[in-house]
């Protein structure tokens, strides 16, 4: 039986934890729009310059949506970048929605996510749409973006900011994200960590706590 004693605050990362994600559908709309001999670029856009420079809100939509022509030397229009960008979205299991409204009654919840204005402006209205009026702007305490604070995971300077912000302790926050190195990354700083590496696991862990 886990234990969530010394814990006083939960974080939470978005995708593939609260949201479902899917980066295959976004490499499959690249691709089918380009030429085979350039199907390898979209992995290679998403570890790219303008991808982190987006995350940490240091150029505009409009500069990364020039930066994708560029990068992929194809001359598309802004509305289906958009829709590229976005299509990696997939949805919010209402499981999840209510196990954070329960959640809630307990903890204070935070969520820190690498993410992005294109995404969020998705991600806001799915949120709102999910929940009942007014809900979602009370769901969690802060929300901690990358794109909003200049800083992404996993460098130890967001998990900083974010204990900072919150105004406890490192060893009083869990942290759950589905990505290892996010993981570590907050370990460096004193933050208890729980790895999400399936659909099911943020549910299953708050089924077998104290």
């Amino acid at each position: 039986m886990k234990t969530l004693h010394g814990i006083k605050y939960l974080i939470f990362d978005l995708g593939n934890v609260i949201y479902d994600i899917d980066y295959q559908r976004t490499f499959d709309l690249i691709n089918s729009r380009l030429p085979r001999e350039k199907e390898k670029l979209p992995a290679a856009f998403f570890v790219s310059e303008p991808h982190f420079s987006l995350e940490k809100g240091l150029i505009s939509p409009e500069v990364f949506r020039d930066a994708a022509r560029e990068f992929f030397m194809e001359d598309w229009e802004d509305e289906f970048i958009d829709e590229v960008w976005n299509a990696l979205l997939v949805d919010i299991p209402m499981e999840r929605l209510e196990l954070l409204r329960k959640l809630k009654e307990q903890f204070p919840l935070f969520m820190l996510s690498n993410t992005n204005a294109i995404h969020f402006e998705v991600v806001d209205k799915v949120f709102r749409d999910k929940l009942k009026d007014g809900e979602w702007p009370h769901l969690f305490n802060k929300l901690f973006l990358s794109h909003e604070m200049g800083l992404r995971k996993p460098d130890a300077a967001i998990y900083r900011e974010v204990v900072n912000r919150i105004g406890g302790e490192p060893q009083e926050c869990l942290f759950f994200d589905d990505l290892k190195e996010n993981l570590e990354g907050a370990e460096k700083v004193g933050i208890k960590t729980h790895h999400i590496n399936h659909p099911k696991a943020l549910i299953n862990f708050f089924e077998h706590v104290q």
